[in-house]
């Protein structure tokens, strides 16, 4: 395996791993462990991220955008086209 594939192996397995922490949290939102854990999985996927970036180039397109409500400033899906 090279170094890039195991690079973005490790991105998505700290990003499953941060997504099921929050889909946990949706039910359990007071679990401070949870959410300790949550943010330690996010700043292992930046760092990782900005690794694989520095060598590779980016990942996609969204990756520069630290937004979590970033996609609601995209038109939807019935503002676009023409009617």
């Amino acid at each position: 395996m090279s170094e890039q594939e195991r690079l973005m192996r490790q991105i998505s397995a700290h990003s499953f791993s941060a997504w099921e922490l929050h889909v946990f949290l949706d039910t359990h939102p007071n679990n401070c462990e949870a959410a300790k854990k949550l943010k330690e999985c996010q700043e292992k996927i930046r760092e990782l991220t900005e690794k694989y970036e520095e060598k590779y180039g980016p990942i996609n397109e969204t990756s520069a955008n630290t937004s979590r409500w970033a996609w609601i400033t995209d038109p939807w899906p019935w503002e676009t086209g023409a009617n």
